[in-house]
């Protein structure tokens, strides 16, 4: 390791996927001596993938297959990991963070990294506390719990206790009671019939995952779910729960009171209502917030150069100058690992630059829609972009022109009984958005003519036949090499097929040579289908 004489003193607040990757990405600057690096996380365990924790939670996957680091090699590297302990104030005008162990770390900059947690909604029966005046508890264990735990046979999914609470009840055949349909709502109902408990999962409106589908491709998808042997209650808005008391005396969850009086019994009460960014830290140190802590394009904070911040809790929107507006900004955080993966690349390649006195040619890559899988056995859904035209729209043409002038050209086919729905909806024959439920191949082709910006076909049905019985995996472009496979870490089939040169023939080789399939896990089959290619490929005569 060189020495520099005076190393800049780094501290990241949160040990979350994005962190770590974060970390990863600044060892070669640690090991140069160029900075310092103080990692400071409120879990004990190290950083693992929290996507794929509805995988562990209905034990689809083990504990160490959520491993996304190797703390082992960040440490021989010189940095300083401080689990099991919180932040509880950052000291702007000393330039340190002070921890629930009452040490200070002093920092040159601070990076924020502290992800999310889940929303607890407005239920007779649940404490819900406003946490963003709320300084964090001494205790780090209690970070997201401290005033406000949940009753018992009551939960959220966001790390690995609450996993092994939904475990234990998948294990036992229990009865599930999801409140909220969103992706990782549906997702953990749908493994959790298939591993052989009862999912039932409760919504206020007419279809589940209405932020990202339509109303044609939710009811597939309704329908498709309820096939898989999960429960689908929509309209009904909940409002109180009802207990039991167990043997000790301690109330238990016994059904979740809807609006219109039903009332819908279960063993356990999964509550998937969205998450919020932690904010308390940033805002309690007068640091600018909105959805998330607001940062400008170089994820610098709009009220302090020396703290960023990165992932599920940034907020990235231009800071304002003299005289604009000081209406709150729009947008917020993506809610996604791939955009924070990329932000933590970002800034890792930054600091890099500036620190060791280089040039580089650094921009944030601007936002792109995100393409919207949900992981479930025998369920495709992908969705991108606008979705909200519908062909029958009255005065279709003149309200999708917009400032381009060009009308908005809907395409849309369903077979609910197969349970398969595709819309598309194009301007100038360029896909601005798509639905696809139930045709994992179309959706492929979809995404690839997406990510291009390339015309479709004047005739729109041709799509339709990628997932035919008379399908040929070279009429399509679903083994170009420009073709992305994997969206949480940008890997093309290209990348896959140099890696399977190499000598990487399984998934878990591709993801160890690439990260491909280690982010959300929705592209594991699609880098399956390029391994295949390739060795049938290899064993073709020249």
């Amino acid at each position: 390791m060189s020495e520099h004489r005076n190393p800049e003193h780094i501290v990241l607040v949160g040990y979350g996927p994005v962190g770590a990757r974060f970390v990863d990405e600044l060892l070669p600057l640690v090991r140069q001596g160029a900075a310092t690096l103080t990692v400071v996380g409120a879990e004990s365990a190290d950083a693992y993938n929290r996507v794929l924790i509805a995988e562990y939670a209905v034990g689809n996957a083990d504990r160490e297959s959520l491993d996304i680091t190797d703390p082992l090699a960040a440490r021989e590297a010189g940095v300083h990991l401080r689990l099991g302990l919180s932040v509880t104030a950052i000291l702007r005008s000393r330039r340190a963070v002070s921890l629930s162990d009452g040490t200070l770390l002093r920092y040159d900059r601070l990076v924020l990294a502290t992800g999310a947690r889940a929303n607890v909604p407005t239920l007779d029966g649940v404490t819900r506390v406003r946490r963003d005046r709320q300084a964090p508890p001494a205790d780090a264990a209690t970070l997201d719990t401290s005033g406000a735990p949940l009753p018992r046979g009551v939960t959220v999914l966001r790390d690995l206790d609450d996993a092994r609470r939904v475990l234990a009840a998948v294990t036992a055949g229990a009865r599930i009671v999801v409140l909220g349909a969103g992706v990782l709502g549906m997702e953990i109902a749908l493994a959790a019939a298939t591993a052989g408990a009862q999912a039932c999962v409760v919504y206020h409106g007419e279809i589940p995952m209405a932020r990202n589908l339509d109303r044609g491709g939710g009811s597939v998808l309704a329908q498709s779910a309820r096939r898989a042997g999960v429960t689908m209650v929509n309209h009904s808005r909940a409002e109180s729960l009802l207990f039991h008391q167990d043997d000790d005396g301690v109330d238990r969850f016994d059904a979740l009171i809807c609006a219109d009086g039903k009332q819908i019994h279960g063993d356990l009460l999964l509550l998937s209502c969205g998450v919020g960014a932690r904010t308390e830290l940033a805002q309690l140190a007068a640091l600018p917030v909105s959805t998330g802590i607001l940062v400008d394009e170089n994820l610098q904070s709009w009220g302090d150069p020396q703290v960023y911040a990165i992932g599920d809790c940034a907020h990235v929107a231009p800071a304002p100058r003299a005289g604009d507006s000081t209406a709150r900004p729009t947008g917020g955080p993506s809610g996604l690992i791939g955009p924070g993966w990329r932000q933590a690349d970002w800034l890792a390649a930054r600091f890099t630059a500036e620190l060791l006195n280089r040039e580089a040619a650094l921009s944030l890559a601007a936002a792109t829609p995100a393409v919207v899988m949900l992981k479930a056995e025998g369920v495709d859904v992908v969705s991108v972009g606008n979705t909200a035209a519908d062909p029958w729209d009255a005065g279709l043409d003149e309200h999708a022109a917009g400032c381009s002038g060009a009308p908005v050209r809907v395409a849309q086919w369903a077979d609910p009984e197969a349970g398969r729905y595709v819309k598309m909806v194009t301007r100038h024959g360029i896909l601005e958005g798509f639905v696809c439920v139930g045709m994992p191949r179309t959706a492929a082709e979809l995404t690839l003519l997406f990510e291009r910006g390339s015309e479709l076909p004047a005739d729109r049905s041709v799509l339709l036949r990628y997932d035919g019985p008379d399908y040929e995996p070279s009429a399509g472009s679903a083994f170009a090499l420009d073709a992305t496979i994997c969206w949480c870490n940008g890997v093309t089939v290209g990348a896959i097929t140099e890696a399977a040169e190499a000598g990487n023939a399984t998934v878990a080789c591709i993801g160890a040579a690439t990260r491909a399939g280690t982010g959300c896990g929705g592209c594991t089959t699609r880098i399956g289908d390029v391994l295949e290619h390739f060795r049938a490929a290899e064993s073709t005569p020249g």
